[in-house]
């Protein structure tokens, strides 16, 4: 490591070992840059920017105390910021305008599924190592190989099997189900990895409505009518953000959480602008280990620092957004420091920051992250039943269980929908402990 990276940084950076690197990298001498830029892509503007702003914040709060700290590899960091908002094509645009005229160094891409689907053959075209912060969907590494791609959180599998497993273990007897997901490709992908997964698991279950409002919609009062009058025991919704925010509001007053149990993987955020009007009981998960209740982190002083540091930063509670971006900036100091390293303190070209990318394990306040040598990340799961105390303003689980993601991921070199399919009844008994 080079004097510029202190202490902290080389406690944050360890737990992972040197890396032999391929004989096809470059052992060039590279200049070491007077600042490291780093394109971020969020949602700035629009519904989802209640997710994409925190990650911002997060984003510059962290780089700046990185920075206070010497920066990375002695080198500040300088963090420049893209809207998702505007769509696609325009994200596209700004990716490469970012790489070939801005030279960043590195990219963190995206929230939006469908933003990092557009974004990683990206990395492959430009040779730019990405970092998805974000964005769930289990295509990004199972449809094609990514050689400068790295997700450091986990993914759309594991974050669905642990709210279908909870469901198995908390009403083993439920019989019917509908779906009220949004329409574009997380809202899809979701489902389908759901039903696959559920027709392993517990097969026979009814399915008596599939609904996929638009993107963006705010008014739910056709699908709550059709939900109360089919009377399913479970609605699972992997909606996300102000959508579904509205959506339980408008079903609350509907009375639709009397009548069926909701599952939502993708709730966290909606928590606090919920407040007490979250109704109790119903399953709900974080995309990840980080609720603020946690029981029992990796390290419960760090967490606290990090949780007290955002809120009294920003004067609200960090959510699953904030953790995905802390968990990209500690992964690239992480990396970098481990190129550095295996360069004897030289600076890392493209291809030497990738590779040590790969296999890499990092530490966070909650637990430890490996990526895998497909790139994607494994992360723990926590799921719970939502409840109110005295503690905090909003709903946070109870009667949580804890799951490894090694044991709900898919294998390496496999798709989901078909590992999925291999499953057997009973696994709920089988994974899950109880925190």
């Amino acid at each position: 490591m080079t004097n510029g990276i202190t202490r902290r940084a080389a406690l944050l950076a360890a737990g992972f070992c040197g890396v032999v690197l391929p004989n096809t990298l470059s052992a060039q001498a590279v200049p070491k840059p007077a600042e490291l830029k780093v394109g971020i892509t969020t949602f700035l503007s629009g519904p989802a920017s209640v997710f994409g702003v925190p990650g911002q914040r997060a984003a510059q709060w962290l780089f700046d105390e990185v920075n206070r700290e010497g920066g990375i590899g002695g080198v500040p960091v300088r963090p420049l910021f893209v809207d998702e908002g505007p769509g696609t094509e325009h994200l596209v645009g700004e990716f490469r305008r970012l790489v070939q005229s801005e030279g960043v160094h590195v990219m963190f891409a995206s929230i939006s599924s469908g933003s990092c689907l557009a974004c990683t053959p990206l990395s492959d075209e430009l040779r730019k190592t990405t970092i998805l912060w974000d964005c769930g969907t289990q295509r990004s590494f199972e449809d094609a190989s990514h050689p400068f791609a790295f997700r450091t959180q986990g993914y759309g599998t594991p974050e669905l099997m642990a709210p279908l497993l909870y469901l198995l273990k908390h009403k083993p007897d439920f019989r019917s189900i509908a779906v009220i997901n949004q329409d574009y490709a997380w809202g899809r992908d979701s489902w389908e990895l759901w039903k696959t997964a559920m027709d392993a698991l517990k097969p026979g279950v009814r399915v008596v409505a599939e609904m996929f409002p638009r993107f963006n919609s705010t008014d739910f009062s056709t699908e709550i009518t059709r939900l109360l009058a089919l009377r399913p025991d479970v609605v699972l919704s992997t909606s996300w953000g102000g959508e579904l925010t509205t959506l339980i509001r408008q079903a609350t007053e509907r009375r639709l959480f009397e009548r069926s149990l909701f599952v939502m993987p993708v709730s966290e955020p909606s928590m606090p602008a919920l407040g007490r009007a979250m109704p109790v009981g119903h399953i709900i998960g974080a995309r990840g280990d980080h609720w603020i209740n946690h029981p029992a982190p990796r390290d419960r002083a760090a967490f606290d620092r990090f949780v007290e540091g955002y809120r009294t930063r920003f004067n609200e509670y960090p959510i699953y957004p904030v953790h995905h971006m802390a968990q990209a900036v500690w992964a690239l100091r992480a990396a970098y420091a481990k190129a550095i390293e295996a360069k004897s303190g030289g600076w890392p070209n493209d291809q030497e920051l990738a590779a040590a990318f790969r296999g890499l394990t990092f530490p966070t306040p909650t637990a430890s992250i490996t990526l895998r040598s497909d790139g994607q990340g494994l992360e723990e799961q926590i799921v719970g039943l939502s409840s109110h105390g005295e503690r905090y303003p909003y709903a946070v689980p109870e009667r949580m269980l804890r799951y490894n993601p090694e044991e709900i991921s898919t294998p390496v070199g496999q798709k989901s929908t078909d590992w999925l399919k291999t499953l057997t009844p009973g696994m709920e008994n089988r994974v899950g402990v109880a925190i």
